[in-house]
């Protein structure tokens, strides 16, 4: 039997996992005009995600820039596409760790390949640590819009570091905007700073005429 430590731990996590917002089951799709600023070079195209969340990029010259872009617009389809607490969690075990200073709660995880470990704080996920083979990486999260449908974090760091030696590689500030289009919130810009050993770089991503798709 899971103890009350468990269920407490899992209650508070499933709750700000199903805080976050999702696209629902009747999601038709949309496309968009895409711009990306990558310093002084900029690159224009076009953008669709299909109800059954397959993403297309076309029109850019640069096989390299448009598979960049195809890989942003798949993560943010991850997240925002709807998948339930037991599909996603259903056969982990959860226990309370530390409160920090900004009052956010550690949730362990135990059961999860990639060695993931959360924080909690007023209902949203604020921090979430994970391993990927020769990657470690954590992403804190620092603000968040309030759709009045759940929370979308629209202002997170991510820090890249070597596992081993616990050296940061990278370092990565995001700055997402979701405005509303017809029932949905739609990403319509999202800016990077890239810190990579020194090597400083920004990126602008813009998503224009964003129209949803028929149903």
């Amino acid at each position: 039997m899971p103890t009350t430590e468990a269920l407490d731990a899992q209650t508070l996590f499933r709750s700000a996992y199903e805080n976050r917002y999702t696209w629902d089951a009747d999601f038709p799709g949309f496309r968009a005009d895409v711009t990306l600023i990558d310093g002084e070079k900029t690159y224009q195209g076009q953008a669709q995600v299909d109800a059954d969340y397959t993403v297309e990029v076309s029109g850019i010259d640069d096989a390299d820039v448009q598979e960049s872009l195809y890989n942003q617009l798949r993560d943010v389809v991850v997240h925002r596409k709807r998948n339930s607490f037991e599909a996603a969690h259903g056969k982990n075990s959860f226990s309370l760790g530390d409160r920090d200073s900004s009052q956010a709660v550690e949730i362990r995880v135990q059961g999860d390949a990639m060695g993931s470990n959360y924080k909690v704080r007023d209902n949203q996920i604020v921090f979430v640590s994970r391993v990927m083979g020769r990657i470690a990486f954590a992403i804190t999260h620092r603000q968040a819009l309030d759709t009045g449908s759940g929370y979308i974090s629209t202002n997170y760091v991510a820090v890249f570091r070597n596992p081993e030696t616990q050296e940061i590689v990278r370092q990565m500030d995001f700055e997402d905007t979701y405005i509303p289009v017809g029932d949905y919130y739609l990403m319509s810009r999202q800016v990077v700073r890239s810190n990579e050993q020194g090597k400083v770089s920004t990126s602008d991503i813009r998503y224009d005429n964003l129209q949803l798709l028929e149903s």
